[in-house]
């Protein structure tokens, strides 16, 4: 057996055949996740971890969102010395204080705050490239 869909001759059957339809409402936001994350409010705080690009083959490595009870520059001294690489802490008026280090140092970084215990894997976004 064919079945065969009726040929609509005027904008009057679309509309009749268009209010027949009923489509089910979601009862679930799709987008509750993501504007959640936008909100300011209880949202979870994110520690980011963010590569620049300088010149040449050159970047620089950027830390920001640690709590402030920690002291950034004990922190820093300790990345300094087991990744061999510079870095400095930078008081941004926006971000607050901000740790940068010479090179990629993105994957460095987040395993050495998680085994560190200052920051959980869950919390740390990396981002770049």
């Amino acid at each position: 057996k064919s079945f065969k869909l009726p040929v609509l001759n005027s904008y009057s059957q679309l509309s009749c055949l268009k209010s027949t339809f009923r489509f089910p409402q979601p009862s679930v936001d799709p987008f509750a996740e993501a504007n959640a994350e936008d909100s300011g409010a209880g949202s979870k705080e994110y520690v980011h971890i963010r590569i620049q690009q300088r010149n040449g083959r050159k970047s620089l490595t950027t830390v920001q969102g640690l709590r402030k009870e920690f002291s950034y520059n004990k922190i820093l001294k300790d990345l300094k010395k087991e990744f061999c690489c510079n870095g400095t802490v930078v008081q941004d008026p926006e971000l607050g204080q901000v740790i940068q280090l010479q090179g990629d140092q993105r994957k460095n970084v987040s395993t050495f705050l998680v085994q560190a215990g200052i920051v959980k894997k869950e919390s740390i976004k990396i981002h770049g490239f």
